[in-house]
């Protein structure tokens, strides 16, 4: 018999979060809750939920704080987080993603999308265990032998192309941001600017889409970033 996932609901907002609550036990989840950050960070560390619903503006400790201090501690830092607010400004959702956040939803959402995107961080959770290969359709990436192929046959990419290609394919279907990839694939010592992001995604694309002008794998989310669909 399959586990049931828990997921931890972090709302003040009383009504709302009882509903999210309710709706979400109907749909077979074990479900904690918390109205404050503190209490939200006492929670997630005892139980290490699979998905935290996090509220940007919460009292005692704000959202994005709690959101980082869940990803600096082991026991958390594999926990899905999808985030509530009610600003829905491009430089919210980037500082937002760039905290830890998995995926960003602006209030008023409706309960189904909310429940569709709560799945989607469920599925990629599972699918994003220590591997040594990722596949995507006809498209492997060997992490050991740092070898890529498409339809059987080896891709001449570069070291930081085969490394941003990694990168995008490990968190496939979240938005990753220029700096957020600057970092993981350059490091945080490098001195180019996000232009060389744009540069290594032209190139890639050339070497692994079908039709690079029309991209089904690298997609640009405009003012945010980078997603890879499978």
């Amino acid at each position: 018999m399959e586990e049931t996932q828990t997921i931890l609901v972090v709302e003040d907002e009383v009504t709302l979060r009882e509903a999210l609550v309710y709706n979400l036990n109907k749909e077979g989840y074990t479900v904690l809750q918390a109205g404050t950050g503190l209490d939200a960070l006492a929670l997630a560390r005892a139980e290490a939920p699979d998905v935290v619903i996090l509220d940007l503006m919460l009292p005692e400790l704000d959202g994005l704080s709690v959101c980082r201090s869940l990803r600096r501690d082991p026991a958390t830092a594999a926990s899905g987080i999808l985030m509530l607010t009610a600003r829905s400004g491009e430089l919210d959702k980037i500082v937002g993603l760039e905290s830890g956040a998995d995926d960003y939803l602006t209030k008023p959402f409706s309960l189904g999308e909310l429940l569709a995107r709560v799945r989607a961080l469920l599925r990629r959770a599972r699918s994003t265990a220590p591997r040594d290969t990722l596949e995507a359709g006809n498209l492997v990436l060997d992490l050991i032998a740092r070898r890529a192929t498409r339809n059987g046959v080896d891709l001449p990419l570069k070291p930081k192309e085969f490394s941003l290609l990694a990168e995008l394919m490990r968190h496939r279907g979240a938005v990753l941001s220029r700096d957020l990839l600057l970092n993981h694939v350059w490091g945080q010592d490098f001195f180019g600017d996000d232009r060389t992001v744009d540069v290594h995604v032209r190139w890639l694309r050339e070497k692994i889409e079908d039709d690079p002008a029309h991209p089904a794998h690298i997609q640009t989310v405009r003012g945010l970033g980078y997603r890879f669909e499978a």
